[in-house]
């Protein structure tokens, strides 16, 4: 997608997903400020970068205001695994709350465009599946998985009051699972879980029966996504469901990581946590009307990429 150059802060740039769109926008051409406090990023998720003259890594936790002049803001930060957010889940909600505020306040200042990273948190442990946009959502807000739910969903609604209070220029997207490397050893989450586990011929842990589902967007895609979010037609603000609508049981993710990855791990299984969503999967009609998008990598295509990642990270 050909832009002008511009200006662009993403906070959370040092993680995950935030490396992959810094690196994706500088591509592009434009100067990236990277603003990420390295709770979760990794220094070594953009130390490709550092030698750009475009780019700028700014350490800094946005529970506290940041200033800087931009042309458009992604706010990504905020732990999004269990294992994280539910270490410090004050934390996390003063994150995601004073974090949507700091952000909307920039935006506000500088007349830029604002972008949240919602999350398919928001609609909980859903009665309705798949799950389009309209769905309000069944979430616990007294349970363990709330600091993240719902301050989320308080995000969400903070940007609708800026946009509908002060005019800010606000674009909200709900990201399903993604996968891909540069996810944490330690993530927490099933698919990092699984290869870790596979890699090192640990047992696989799956919580509950296995049946329960997830849908799993490479983050390539999902970061192609996000770009066509933000640069999407003035009126439409979203929110917009980002994932893959293909849906895989945690019994068949298992079995094809421990194929794919020739391992003789055996499967275990435990407890299913409290809250934890039985079904996930996004309906993204939306998203293919109107930002023309829609996943295009193979669930075994992303996980070969993965696995290889993990294999150089554990030095296997």
């Amino acid at each position: 997608m050909k832009m002008d150059k511009k200006r662009i802060v993403v906070t959370g740039g040092a993680g995950f997903i935030g490396s992959h769109l810094c690196e994706r926008l500088l591509e592009q051409g434009n100067d990236v400020v990277c603003v990420d406090n390295l709770f979760t990023g990794r220094k070594d998720n953009i130390r490709h970068l550092m030698d750009n003259p475009y780019f700028e890594f700014m350490r800094h936790d946005i529970i506290e205001p940041y200033y800087v002049e931009v042309d458009q803001i992604y706010n990504l930060a905020c732990p999004a695994s269990p294992i994280h957010y539910q270490y410090d889940p004050i934390k996390t909600g003063k994150t995601s709350v004073m974090g949507a505020l700091h952000s909307l306040g920039l935006a506000k200042r500088c007349h830029a465009r604002v972008l949240q990273a919602s999350t398919s948190e928001v609609y909980g442990d859903p009665e309705i599946h798949p799950q389009p946009e309209e769905y309000r959502g069944c979430v616990n807000p007294i349970g363990t998985r709330s600091c993240y739910d719902e301050g989320k969903r308080m995000a969400e609604t903070l940007f609708f009051d800026y946009h509908r209070q002060h005019g800010v220029d606000i674009k909200v997207i709900r990201i399903f699972n993604t996968y891909g490397p540069r996810m944490a050893v330690n993530d927490g989450r099933v698919v990092s879980n699984f290869i870790v586990q596979a890699l090192t011929g640990e047992d696989i842990t799956i919580y509950g029966d296995g049946s329960q589902t997830r849908s799993f967007c490479y983050v390539d895609d999902l970061v192609e996504g996000m770009i066509r979010m933000m640069n999407s037609r003035d009126d439409f603000t979203g929110p917009v469901n980002l994932g893959n609508p293909g849906e895989f049981t945690m019994l068949g993710l298992a079995e094809l990581v421990i194929r794919m990855t020739g391992s003789q791990s055996k499967i275990v299984y435990r407890e299913l946590p409290q809250d934890d969503p039985k079904q996930r999967k996004p309906v993204i009609d939306l998203a293919k009307t109107e930002l023309d998008w829609e996943p295009t990598v193979a669930l075994e295509q992303g996980l070969e990429k993965t696995i290889a990642y993990f294999r150089e990270r554990l030095a296997l």
